[in-house]
Parts: structure tokens; C-alpha cells; sequence
């Protein structure tokens, strides 16, 4: 009788520890979807030129078009709704929220160091360029992992020129 105990107590610990590992693979990938949706995002906004500026010479990032371009990549790549609440049967459950957004200028002398003390991150830009940093809560797929809150950071030049 006991040796049966003793077997239904491994299967149990062994199932916890599958769990674990099976949550800890799906976090990983949640957390490399956001950084790939975030960098795609901060590329596609670092490529919207003002059309103004260009016909000066200048080479600069018309704010507004890059925040809507960020925005639209964030939806498309997380599959969000425009207020980043995901859609209904996939697999993030939280809103994703861009914590900041910047758009670095002509207006700054380059190499630019952009620095953000807040949340730990610093990126030399060589170009005009975004600054994205967006906060992706891990749905937890079997509670066995502690809740998972990531802060992901992408920036992006301006490739042209």
C-alpha cells in the first residue's frame, strides 16, 4: 500500500515539475513574440519621413505617422484591438500598454544617447529614431509560475540617407 502512495506522490511531483517546464517554455515565447512585435514596431515608425522636413533636406520622423504606424504593428503582430486589448481567443489575455514612446529628431545632436532611468534603458542613435518600451503581462497558462510582467524595449534609425 505504501510503495502505491509513494507512486502517486511521483506522479504528482513529476506532473508539477512538466508543468513548470511546459509554463516556463510558453512564457519564454511570449516574451520573444513581444520583443520581435516591439522591434518590428519601432522599425515601421523609425521609416515614416515628414514629407515637409525632406523637402528642406532635412531627414526627420513625422511624430504622428510613426505613432500610428507603431500602433498598427503592435495590432497586427500581438493581434490587439486599437485600445491594445487582445483579441478575443488568442493567447494574451492583458492589454499591452507603450509605456513610452519617443521620437529622436534632427533637433538632437548625433550619435544621440538616449537614456531612460525609469525602466533601465539606454541606446546610442547614430540617425533620427524610435524609442518603444511596452509592458506584456505572461497569461499563465496553468498558474504553476508566478506572474510575469515584462517592460520590452525596442529602437529603431531612420534607414534612409
Amino acid at each position: 500500500m505504501y510503495k502505491l502512495l509513494l507512486f502517486v506522490l511521483m506522479i504528482s511531483v513529476w506532473l508539477s515539475l512538466h508543468l513548470l517546464q511546459v509554463e516556463e517554455e510558453l512564457a519564454m515565447h511570449t516574451l520573444y513574440q513581444g520583443k520581435y512585435a516591439v522591434n518590428r514596431a519601432a522599425h515601421a515608425a523609425a521609416q515614416q519621413l515628414d514629407p515637409v522636413s525632406l523637402a528642406d533636406g532635412v531627414l526627420q520622423i513625422d511624430s504622428s505617422a510613426a505613432a500610428q504606424e507603431a500602433n498598427r504593428y503592435l495590432q497586427a503582430n500581438l493581434m490587439l484591438d486599437g485600445d491594445g486589448v487582445p483579441l478575443p481567443d488568442t493567447f494574451l489575455k492583458q492589454p499591452v500598454e507603450v509605456v513610452t514612446f519617443e521620437v529622436i529628431n534632427a533637433d538632437r545632436g548625433f550619435p544621440y544617447t538616449y537614456r531612460n532611468a525609469e525602466y533601465q534603458y539606454e541606446v546610442t542613435l547614430k540617425r533620427p529614431g524610435v524609442v518603444i518600451i511596452a509592458k506584456l503581462s505572461y497569461p499563465r497558462a496553468f498558474g504553476v509560475l508566478d506572474p510575469i510582467e515584462w517592460k520590452i524595449k525596442g529602437a529603431a534609425e531612420l534607414t534612409a540617407g
